[in-house]
């Protein structure tokens, strides 16, 4: 069953990031910055909210605010008080206890083990009462892998087509890829692949359903190490896609000095 919630907006204790404008609007000419995978990589969040400040009015996120990196209580504050909607990733679930780590190759098991053992207990509990998607939000759903599963890979037209005939949202973003992008599902059928480099602002057809991942702030992996993102704009049925450069050598130097596997140091560096 469709779960729909909203995560309560607390008070910010954090006073440099609050990028959303002072107006408030409603219905369809709200705007939403649309993030994912984020995996504890302070650097890569400050450097997209700094790029998106002032150009959206909520946050939304498809899970994997943890693992991997090495500020994962950061982000979860940052995540308690700042976004909107929210749903579960595999490694959320996996750092707050709620799945084995036998599905996750040993660097991601390790990062795992100890972000769960560096968590407060606030940031645990929050992590363990996420939803698992889909979320329906403000009239699109949001989900982690796919509307139908948190560990499901959506990476081709194959995986897509497998599943197309169940969804029936106009539009879902979802992460769990690291690869920006997605996939346009034409009424009579045909998927095709949508490619964030062209265009970089993709107009949504009438009839048509869209799957929108975009990209992962924290761990990209299409060989573009900048962080990314997408911000939604319902009015204008569009969703413009998003690079910010961030310090990546910095993220990646916490990651050793924490003592996890220097492999997840490396791969910010290159986008893999």
């Amino acid at each position: 069953m469709r779960q729909v919630t909203v995560q309560p907006r607390l008070p910010s204790f954090l006073p440099h990031q609050n990028p959303r404008p002072k107006e408030t609007f409603l219905g369809k000419t709200m705007k939403f910055l649309i993030l994912s995978d984020i995996h504890g990589n302070r650097e890569a969040l400050e450097a997209v909210l700094k790029d998106a400040g002032g150009q959206y009015h909520r946050i939304v996120c498809l899970g994997d605010i943890v693992g991997y990196g090495a500020d994962p209580n950061f982000v979860v504050d940052w995540a308690r008080s700042q976004v909107s909607a929210i749903v579960r990733g595999n490694h959320d679930a996996a750092c707050a206890g709620l799945e084995s780590l036998s599905r996750f190759n040993d660097n991601a098991a390790d990062a795992a083990m100890w972000s769960r053992h560096v968590l407060t207990r606030k940031n645990l509990a929050y992590l363990k009462a996420l939803p698992a998607g889909p979320v329906f939000h403000e009239g699109f759903d949001l989900a982690h892998g796919s509307p139908f599963g948190e560990y499901d890979y959506m990476c081709s037209t194959p995986d897509v087509a497998i599943i197309s005939h169940r969804i029936t949202t106009p539009l879902t973003f979802f992460g769990h890829t690291h690869d920006q992008g997605g996939f346009q599902i034409k009424r009579n059928g045909k998927i095709n692949v949508i490619d964030p480099r062209v265009p970089t602002r993709l107009a949504l057809a009438p009839r048509s359903r869209y799957l929108v991942n975009p990209g992962s702030v924290g761990q990209p992996r299409d060989r573009n190490p900048d962080a990314a993102y997408a911000i939604y704009s319902p009015a204008e049925c569009r969703i413009e896609f998003r690079r910010v450069e961030y310090d990546a050598k910095a993220a990646g130097k916490k990651i050793v000095k924490a003592g996890l596997p220097e492999r997840l140091a490396l791969r910010l560096l290159v986008g893999v």
